[in-house]
């Protein structure tokens, strides 16, 4: 299954599998970095389909990803959002790494930050705009966490 055959494919399977919660609605399906993003739009179940920390969001695209899988499709790697949830966060999150930056950059002490690891990727990305800081992550699993530090 080649590119555009996968992002439909994901986008109809997202859709069926909503309908089946008796949420009707057209998801709106893009590709950015080899990753098919997937928007479902605002509903009344917009609790239900997020779950709570996100848990039954972080589902719903390990479903979409592994039905991709099963399918041998080019593209596997699946994010989806349910009415901007998590471009609000993103941004939340770096509002909150200016801080982190800003302390850093102010005491020279690096800063440990427990995150997920999208929020860690914004950080990461946000970091890259700043010329004296660098991120990195240390740990495994769920005891993974973020460094925030001056460059040397």
């Amino acid at each position: 299954m080649n590119k555009d055959e996968a992002i439909r494919y994901a986008t109809k399977f997202l859709e069926d599998l909503l309908s089946f919660f008796g949420i009707n609605v057209a998801v709106d399906s893009t590709c950015d970095d080899e990753v098919i993003q997937l928007e479902v739009p605002s509903t009344s179940l917009n609790s239900l389909l997020i779950g709570r920390n996100a848990d039954n969001l972080r589902s719903l695209q390990y479903i979409v990803s592994q039905a991709l899988v099963a399918r041998g499709a080019e593209i596997t790697r699946v994010n989806v959002d349910v009415a901007d949830y998590k471009r609000a966060r993103a941004e939340r999150i770096a509002e909150k790494a200016e801080n982190w930056i800003a302390k850093v950059r102010r005491t020279g002490e690096p800063m440990t930050i427990e995150l997920s690891p999208a929020d860690r990727r914004v950080v990461h990305k946000l970091a890259e705009d700043y010329s004296d800081i660098t991120t990195y992550s240390e740990g495994e699993g769920r005891e993974r966490h973020l460094i925030i530090a001056k460059k040397d």
